[in-house]
């Protein structure tokens, strides 16, 4: 893309007063984000208002200063890449999701599998969930992404904290691809723990933002780059959310985009899962292995690497596995544990033990990776135990 032709790109998306829905007519008329700056007020005008007009007349502040900042981003590397809408390199699944970005910046290797997985709706599944997960949600998280990608998936996510950060790490894990869509401009990395992850994505598969250089992380965004996750995507899985979880609105997406939607069910008393009790309720699928998922979006023939994870039949939440391996025999303590969260009396109260006994055979199943210590004086046993 040439320095007239981002000109005119940016300032289109950059104008105030004009938004994506009227960006697309004018794009539609005229043919080209340049020829509509090429256009008379008055056959400008015979389209729109005298906002719109003015808007497009009027160059928008600190375009210059944006222009060449994204020139001098994508000449900076041979890894960055501007597609704008109407392009051949456009995903074209986008196309179908309401309101479509005008812009996309892509930060991964050229010709890698990221690139080759935005044009492949049919092999992609997003992962998404809470920012704050329980242990056994961030476990399940990777281990089921790993499982997913290393079974021929690329897992599409958001980057944030938590759910969306196990996701991109086990399909990592898997030697797989792994896409990540985010709410800032891809020279910001957010949240900032996450940027080993970014870098590790980057090389590895593809992140993506309709976002201008520069833009933080503000609140609006998140939500909005969730309608992306979802259209890039044959189906959404949900590992944990709450009520109120910014994952519902992807799942809503996915639902009104005539995609797949996946739960897995977690404990009654947690709120972390209540989000995605209420999905498996409006008729979302519940999952409790991989191979629920798998099912439905027939992947390609399985990854055969060292590093990938188990075949599609083993993966169950929290990374137990199945028939081929044996699982841990549970002793007494486990069996009163359950798989809700609880509190030392009441574990006291289920299994007699005095308080320096049970402390210590508490301590010891967590450095053994059987449980894990919670806020507030709370445990709870781990899936995979």
């Amino acid at each position: 893309m040439d320095h007239t032709e981002l000109n005119a790109w940016l300032r289109l998306m950059l104008s105030p007063g004009i938004g994506n829905h009227a960006a697309r007519q004018l794009l539609a008329e005229f043919g080209s984000a340049p020829a509509v700056f090429e256009q008379s007020p008055a056959r400008l005008r015979e389209l729109g208002t005298e906002k719109l007009v003015s808007a497009l007349l009027h160059e928008p502040p600190h375009l210059r200063a944006q222009v060449q900042a994204t020139h001098d981003w994508l000449g900076a590397a041979d890894d960055r890449r501007v597609v704008t809408l109407g392009d051949p390199n456009y995903p074209a699944s986008l196309l179908d999701i309401e309101d479509p970005p005008l812009m996309l910046y892509m930060l991964g290797s050229q010709g890698g599998p990221g690139y080759a997985a935005i044009h492949n709706v049919a092999h992609c599944i997003a992962m998404v969930g809470s920012r704050n997960p329980t242990p056994q949600g961030e476990t399940n998280a990777r281990e089921f992404a790993r499982a997913l990608a290393g079974s021929g998936l690329c897992v599409v996510s958001g980057l944030a904290l938590g759910i969306d950060a196990a996701a991109h790490d086990g399909a990592l894990l898997a030697g797989a691809c792994t896409v990540a869509v985010v709410g800032t401009g891809l020279d910001r990395v957010y949240p900032k723990g996450n940027l080993a992850l970014a870098h590790r994505i980057a090389q590895q598969g593809l992140i993506v933002s309709e976002f201008p250089l520069g833009t933080p992380p503000l609140t609006a965004n998140f939500p909005r780059r969730n309608r992306i996750i979802s259209g890039l995507s044959k189906g959404v899985l949900v590992v944990e959310a709450a009520l109120k979880s910014g994952s519902l609105i992807t799942a809503r997406l996915a639902a009104e985009q005539g995609k797949d939607v996946f739960a897995i069910p977690g404990s009654i008393h947690s709120p972390q899962s209540r989000g995605c009790h209420a999905l498996i309720k409006q008729g979302a699928k519940l999952v409790e292995t991989v191979e629920d998922v798998l099912d439905e979006m027939k992947p390609p023939a399985s990854r055969h690497d060292d590093n990938a994870a188990p075949d599609r039949s083993s993966p169950t939440p929290g990374g137990q596995t199945g028939p081929t391996t044996p699982a841990l025999q549970p002793d007494a303590l486990l069996v009163a544990l359950g798989f809700d969260v609880t509190t030392l009396d009441a574990l006291q109260a289920r299994t007699g033990l005095p308080t320096a006994e049970l402390q210590a055979r508490l301590l010891e199943l967590e450095l053994d990776g059987h449980l894990s210590r919670l806020p507030g004086g709370k445990f709870q046993r781990l899936a995979s135990a």
